[in-house]
């Protein structure tokens, strides 16, 4: 076997490897400007005299437009150009970063966060794409998507701590401008590194009436879940958004089986990995998003923790979760998706036990570290597994669209769970307060007992994605081969010779 590798191809890897981290760049920004904004919303009240129904829409209207255009974009991409459309959504995205910290007012802050949020939706399904097409499927693809899945989880943890930093450093409209150098330096980048990949049909063109109701079906899905607390959950309108959701959704998937190009080709579900690992998605996004919003209440609110020291204390949990994941997909080809995602499910769950003995005179040290710690570990199993369980088998004209189902599923997910344990911590909140008196001590307690009851709501979402993952993954064990290089068309370097390249070039990016 001939060891040495030629200058056109060592060229040829480090231009493969340049271009991942330009996608693991893309993919960190958008989403960690799901959370970021969250430590600066005091500061925006303030100074934009915000009333607490718009403050929320702050953060609702990023989610609303971010959730709803996913599976189109993803689709688009498809078509029309994955490159082509990841860069678009970089201009959008730091463009809108641009005016959202020049904003005047809150009403136009909110419109241009909305703006943003569209920007992130034709961002974050394109760069798993176009992950798809820089690695072949098999154990660089998975240590691809190993990477990729801690670098969505330190989005959101990373968050908090960096909001913290600018808000307490040069002020809150840094959240926004952040963004700008890092969105025009991948702009520049992209033509230089990343290929363009389309789909070889002769007719392009999206399905106008499923993409309409499918958008129009996960708008009202979305604002129904953002607003559902506000408005009441059997109130009028939540209940007539929640009859146009299933009547537009289901309108949908009409028209997509009698559809000869349809947006969504539904014969993709019979992937039962692609299926599963987007159900595992789901429960697990509702696990995680609403676990980071309890813990950051409580330390703020019960440990009366800074942002900035709230964004440390999340430190250990993002670093071991990025280790874990590293080391878990370079597992995946030997163990299998499937028992690393229950296991780390597993870990999950005593991770949440363990934070359901939260209590007003806790201590970080001795409940709160020891719980974030096992659940760094449980969803640096899983998350691997569930990017290579749903793009698996996947056809390389659909890589697009499958992109776009795993960040949808993730939204969606989130949201369902932020709905369902902002819930459950209300309510205990409340009938803990009707049993006690009113003392401070006493609310505060009633505020811990909401936050156990939000705890309990993720644990049973996550026993839910371990036993879906049992039903509904097989066994998946990618078969270990050689690293391969893209075509010289699309990668503009040197066409490979036939020599056996080095399995663990990937590995370098992470030392």
């Amino acid at each position: 076997m001939i060891t040495s590798v030629s200058k056109p191809e060592t060229q040829g890897i480090q231009k493969q490897h340049l271009a991942f981290v330009l996608l693991c760049l893309a993919r960190f920004m958008v989403i960690l400007d799901a959370s970021i904004v969250n430590v600066a919303l005091p500061s925006m009240q303030h100074d934009f005299g915000l009333s607490t129904a718009d403050l929320q829409w702050v953060v609702s209207i990023y989610s609303l437009t971010f959730g709803s255009f996913l599976l189109l974009s993803g689709r688009a991409g498809d078509l029309f150009g994955r490159r082509r459309l990841f860069m678009g959504g970089l201009a959008l995205f730091s463009l809108s970063s641009l005016a959202g910290g020049f904003a005047p007012s809150g009403i136009w802050f909110i419109v241009i966060r909305g703006i943003q949020g569209l920007g992130a939706a034709l961002v974050a399904p394109t760069t798993l794409s176009l992950i798809t097409t820089l690695f072949e499927e098999g154990p660089e693809r998975n240590r691809a998507f190993g990477i990729t899945g801690s670098i969505s989880s330190l989005g959101f943890a990373i968050g908090a701590l960096l909001g913290g930093l600018l808000v307490a450093g040069p002020g809150w409209r840094w959240v926004m401008f952040v963004n700008v150098p890092v969105g025009l330096l991948a702009l520049i980048l992209t033509p230089i590194f990343l290929p363009e990949t389309t789909t070889p049909t002769e007719h392009k063109h999206i399905d106008v009436l499923g993409a309409f109701l499918v958008t129009a079906g996960l708008v009202a899905l979305v604002y129904l879940l953002a607003e559902g607390n506000h408005l009441g959950w059997i109130s009028g309108p939540e209940l007539l958004l929640l009859l146009l959701s299933v009547l537009f959704l289901l309108a949908f998937v009409l028209v997509e089986r009698r559809s000869r190009e349809p947006l969504v080709n539904l014969s993709i579900f019979r992937l039962r990995n692609l299926t599963g690992g987007n159900i595992v998605n789901f429960f697990t996004a509702a696990t995680f998003v609403p676990l980071l919003f309890i813990l950051t209440l409580y330390m703020q609110q019960t440990l009366h923790y800074s942002a900035l020291a709230t964004g440390l204390a999340f430190l250990p949990m993002a670093l071991t979760l990025m280790i874990i994941s590293n080391i878990v997909s370079r597992q995946i080809a030997r163990v299998g998706v499937l028992w690393l995602m229950i296991g780390g499910l597993l870990i999950v769950m005593l991770g949440l036990f363990l934070l359901t003995r939260i209590s007003a005179g806790s201590s970080y040290i001795g409940i709160v570290l020891p719980g974030i710690l096992f659940l760094a570990a449980g969803f640096g199993c899983v998350m691997p597994g569930i990017f290579v369980a749903a793009t698996s088998k996947v056809a390389s004209d659909e890589q697009g669209l499958a992109s776009g189902l795993i960040n949808t599923s993730q939204q969606i997910g989130g949201s369902v769970g932020m709905a369902l344990v902002s819930t459950a911590i209300g309510a205990r909140s409340a009938v803990l307060l009707q049993t006690s008196s009113h003392g401070l001590q006493n609310i505060q307690n009633a505020l811990v007992g909401g936050f156990q009851a939000g705890v309990f709501v993720c644990i049973g979402s996550a026993f839910l994605a371990a036993l879906l993952a049992l039903l509904t993954l097989y066994e998946h064990k990618t078969p270990a081969q050689p690293a391969q290089l893209p075509e010289a068309k699309h990668c503009h370097c040197a066409r490979p010779v036939a020599i056996t390249l080095p399995t663990q070039p990937l590995s370098e990016i992470s030392q």
